[in-house]
């Protein structure tokens, strides 16, 4: 098996806790991106014991020892630059917290990362009468690239959910945009009440609105409930959760499906 990978040629710290990592190099001459403005490459981070080294054969390390294997993350693609051949992501970051923020916080010039994809399954459709993006940090790279997808002039709203001011970055979009960051640290409430709050407060143009909500699993299901309440088509909309407030990524993923399940028959 064909090992795809980057080398590392800046990296820039876009707010406190969200890292751009720009890769390029050879290993990506076979990175093949596709349609979607929420496409993702599941990202291998080595653990540091590991006798491996960047690019390793799959094969060969699923058959060494569980604890030197690899750990798959999905990590969102903001941007594929062909001519260049960079490839774009942006990793949130939480101290020595998580392989992939980790990992973000001490990346350098000629670091190597090893990939698989990439996937995804949403884009703005062209036809819509509107969008609605929600969404925190983990979902914020797919919002930035979604928003620049958005014909020109068309009503798309955005919420956004992060610390506080240092937090908020520029988007750019030739729709019609309204923005509404929801700073953790300033607003009353619990989390669910606070991104409800500020989605309830959008106006949504008449028409099809296409939503894309993602990020944290409560506040994800908390909205998906109140846009269904409004008559929203919720069915055939994004709505995903990427994480789980008190679980690692190891808890998240042995429980997703079922919550997501659950969260889908609310409704």
């Amino acid at each position: 098996m064909t090992a795809m990978y980057g080398t590392v040629t800046r990296v820039e710290r876009l707010a406190p806790r969200l890292v751009r990592v720009v890769l390029d190099g050879d290993g990506l001459a076979g990175f093949t991106p596709t349609e979607f403005t929420d496409q993702y490459v599941n990202a291998l981070f080595l653990p540091p014991d590991a006798p491996w080294t960047v690019p390793f054969d799959p094969d060969e390390v699923k058959a060494g020892p569980a604890e030197h294997r690899p750990r798959g993350r999905r990590e969102t693609v903001r941007r594929w630059d062909p001519d260049r051949g960079e490839l774009w992501l942006e990793l949130v970051t939480h101290g020595d917290v998580g392989l992939a923020g980790r990992w973000a916080d001490h990346a350098a010039p000629g670091d190597r990362l090893q990939v698989v994809g990439p996937s995804g399954g949403y884009a703005p459709d062209p036809d819509a009468d509107g969008h609605l993006m929600v969404g925190d940090e983990s979902a914020l790279p797919a919002i930035a690239a979604s928003l620049e997808r958005v014909p020109s002039g068309v009503p798309v709203a955005a919420v956004v959910v992060v610390d506080g001011p240092a937090d908020e970055i520029e988007l750019e979009t030739p729709g019609a945009l309204a923005l509404r960051w929801v700073h953790r640290d300033r607003e009353p409430g619990d989390h669910e009440e606070r991104v409800v709050r500020a989605v309830a407060a959008v106006d949504l143009p008449p028409g099809r609105v296409q939503p894309f909500v993602h990020g944290e699993a409560a506040e994800v299901r908390a909205v998906r409930r109140h846009l269904a309440g409004r008559g929203v088509d919720v069915a055939g909309a994004s709505i995903s959760p990427y994480w789980r407030r008190g679980l690692d990524d190891e808890g998240w993923r042995e429980i997703k499906r079922d919550w997501v399940l659950a969260a889908a028959q609310e409704a």
